[in-house]
């Protein structure tokens, strides 16, 4: 069993995690809670924001049109709410797994359509995640798809009836390299503390200030689904 840890921790031991996903329950056990950060390393990467899109989630989009280079790996709606459920990825898999799922497919199903992203020499993990909300409490899982060799790993994790207070944390990278480590192992447990702004300014906060990009957090009530949203954006902010 893994031991919690403290995730603002993790991420100031960490300069550049690439891309998270965090999901979890409130300590006080009344809201799931979800969050999405990007980083970059490059201008192209680094030129981006968070912006609400029309699927009641978030897209990213170019700071500065006329500097983006190359938007197929960076422009994508990162999250997407489709009934009951909200979906969570690090990129265009987010369609994927709602067009298909509304096709009666499983969130697993779906994304065995996908790989890892083709960007050499890195080939970036494609990481999802995915609430279920019901009964006055949710469920959720989460996935990564990795290159080994010349095969696609993929790995599924679900979790029931989550803790208060803790959440799963799954990342791009291990860490800073060349080329950029691909995470391993299941997705980290951590803690979940504080409300949406205390939340998220931790967070952010913890974040390498050099390379974080955009970060976008959701409370979610359990009773009434009710949501509150955060997005902090470095470029424009």
């Amino acid at each position: 069993m893994q031991k919690t840890q403290n995730l603002n921790e993790l991420l100031k031991s960490n300069p550049y995690p690439g891309r998270g996903i965090i999901i979890g329950k409130s300590a006080d056990s009344n809201s799931a809670v979800a969050a999405y950060f990007i980083m970059g390393r490059s201008e192209n990467s680094r030129n981006r924001i968070f912006t609400e899109n029309d699927f009641g989630g978030i897209k990213t989009k170019a700071f500065d049109e006329a500097k983006m280079t190359d938007p197929s790996l960076v422009i994508y709606n990162a999250v997407r709410v489709m009934g009951s459920k909200l979906i969570v990825t690090n990129g265009d898999q987010t369609d994927t797994i709602c067009e298909l799922m509304d096709r009666q497919q499983t969130f697993e199903q779906s994304l065995r359509t996908r790989e890892y992203e083709p960007d050499a020499p890195n080939f970036t993990p494609r990481i999802s995640g995915i609430l279920h909300f019901g009964d006055d409490n949710f469920n959720y899982a989460m996935s990564i798809l990795k290159k080994d060799g010349d095969s696609c790993l993929r790995y599924n994790f679900a979790y029931n009836n989550p803790t208060a207070g803790a959440g799963r944390f799954l990342h791009t990278y291990q860490a800073d390299g060349e080329p950029l480590p691909s995470f391993e192992g299941e997705p980290v447990k951590v803690e979940i503390a504080g409300g949406i702004d205390e939340f998220t300014s931790a967070l952010w906060s913890a974040l390498n200030d050099e390379n974080k990009v955009s970060l976008w957090t959701r409370f979610i009530d359990l009773k009434t689904l009710k949501t509150e949203s955060r997005i902090v954006n470095k470029n424009g902010n």
